[in-house]
């Protein structure tokens, strides 16, 4: 395996930066995965993963099972929508969402029956060994699978490499580097023979002849029960990896097991590689052996505020506020709480906890209120963010010009190539939200080539217009030239008769 020919060439882990924040896991690392059912309605966004927003299949008053597609894919880099819960549409309206600016977002809202029945429709695929790769991939797309690490990438996409890029191995990547989650920790140890097989099923559709399991070191129950579930498989290895974050970032992982670099700007399939998640891999199993797609996930709900903390199934659409409440978070609480979706370090503080689980939330923090309360110093020129960034950014200069609208300097300075980590805001001692002015950055620079997008397809569309009126006008004009030369022609034609006649005419008299 290509891992074990350059392993210890960078000490086992990624090359610059990194930070190593306190763990906290032990809350939820012994907690088994509960099942938590919603207890009403739930609230299915639209737009649950990086591409163009389903599509609506369904209408006010429809009935659904669980399974039912409700909404369609609009695009190659897009992802249908199941119904988690049998009952009927009640709404297809904005909602409260899990976004940071808190806006609401297009969502089809299904009063639950309480009963979960499952589509008549949903059916086992069986071993993947017997399946063809198309076929592969098409379930997992119509099942609507997205990576369930955090970036909810649609994973049909990711098994579709061109055949101009052969993959060779695929990760499996269960380094969960973020404090506190530990959602993936729970999946290796209560279903690894499930991640392997789902593994399998995905090595197959890409074509890879190996498998990579990575976990970190501080996961020695995980990593015993992984080995174990490989052990049948000489394909399939388990890599060990220090504790450092962020090691669980793709092009960070590649760098830590292989010694390749992605390029800038570049995907995994570049150096012959494809990475998902764990409980990714756990989806696709449980999609080829009961047919349900995407419909529920692993979460984690922890923090310094929390009584009872956990690691749940919850169905998509749940809403927040039901989780925290079934981990004994209630009003009072949250009164005087924040709540992070996703970990400290990459995740984003929740505004509504009436927005309903998506797809890609691993995790729900509840902290002391007063985390939102840094006030920042100015920059003192440290330099510190500069050695902690894992991608070799200068992030004092990117944050300075996100904070003065200097966008086009950002993206010179390589702003994309941010993975939005957060180490550099971790040990910035000015206390500078780093993170929050290169998404403040990206958004407005995505928001500006979208404006421009409009206005160039307005541009196209008016000059098709111009463009048609003028051919339009050609032609009438053409068509009256016609006209008018046909009736000049037969106007001669009828002098020319006149004259003829008329001499004919003097002709007989003379005679």
């Amino acid at each position: 395996m290509l891992v074990k020919l350059v392993k210890g060439a960078l000490g086992h882990t990624f090359a610059r930066g990194g930070v190593h924040p306190p763990t906290e896991k032990k809350a939820t690392q012994g907690s088994a995965i509960e099942t938590l059912d919603p207890q009403g309605e739930v609230i299915l966004a639209l737009n649950q993963h990086i591409g163009s927003p389903a599509l609506p299949v369904v209408a006010v008053g429809d009935r659904v099972f669980v399974g039912t597609t409700v909404a369609r894919a609009t695009g190659f880099i897009s992802a249908p929508l199941h119904s988690s819960v049998s009952g009927t549409v009640t709404a297809i309206e904005n909602r409260p969402s899990t976004h940071a600016s808190g806006l609401a977002v297009p969502c089809i809202v299904i009063a639950s029956d309480g009963q979960f029945t499952p589509d008549l429709g949903l059916k086992a695929l069986g071993d993947c060994g017997k399946l063809g790769r198309d076929t592969l991939r098409e379930a997992v797309r119509l099942a609507g699978l997205t990576g369930l690490g955090g970036a909810s990438f649609p994973t049909a996409v990711k098994l579709s490499p061109p055949s101009n890029h052969p993959v060779e191995t695929l990760v499996l990547n269960g380094v969960e580097c973020e404090p506190f989650l530990t959602c993936d920790h729970r999946l290796m140890l209560e279903a690894p023979e499930a991640i392997i097989a789902g593994g399998r099923a995905m090595a197959r559709a890409v074509g890879a002849a190996n498998i990579v399991i990575a976990i970190e070191a501080n996961k020695p129950d995980a990593i015993a029960a992984m080995k174990q579930a490989a052990a049948p498989y000489p394909e399939i290895g388990v890599e060990v990896l220090p504790v450092r974050y962020p090691q669980g970032s793709e092009k960070q992982l590649i760098q830590a097991l292989f010694g390749l670099e992605v390029p800038s700007h570049g995907l995994p399939l570049d150096v012959g590689l494809v990475v998902q998640n764990v409980g990714t891999a756990w989806a696709v199993h449980h999609l080829l052996t009961t047919g349900e797609p995407l419909v529920s996930r692993v979460v984690t709900v922890t923090g310094p505020l929390v009584p009872r903390p956990k690691n749940l199934r919850v169905r998509l659409g749940t809403p927040l506020r039901e989780i925290l409440a079934a981990c004994g978070v209630d009003e009072k609480v949250m009164n005087r709480a924040t709540a992070i979706l996703g970990g400290p370090m990459m995740g984003t503080i929740l505004l509504n906890p009436d927005a309903p689980l998506v797809k890609g939330i691993g995790g729900i923090l509840v902290m002391d209120g007063s985390v939102q309360e840094r006030n920042p110093d100015p920059c003192i020129r440290c330099a510190r963010c500069v050695t902690a960034c894992p991608t070799g950014l200068l992030p004092n200069e990117l944050g300075w010009f996100a904070k003065t609208d200097q966008f086009e300097r950002s993206q010179e300075y390589d702003l994309f190539d941010c993975i939005e980590c957060g180490c550099c805001a971790f040990v910035c001692p000015s206390r500078i939200p780093l993170v929050h002015y290169f998404r403040y950055a990206k958004s407005q620079i995505w928001f500006a080539e979208r404006e421009k997008r409009k206005a160039d397809e307005a541009k196209e569309r008016s000059d098709a217009k111009k463009a048609r009126i003028e051919r339009e006008e050609e032609e009438k004009r053409r068509k009256r030239e016609e006209v008018k030369a046909k009736m000049a022609a037969a106007k001669q034609e009828a002098d020319a008769t006149k004259v003829a006649q008329a001499a004919e005419e003097t002709s007989g008299e003379q005679a």
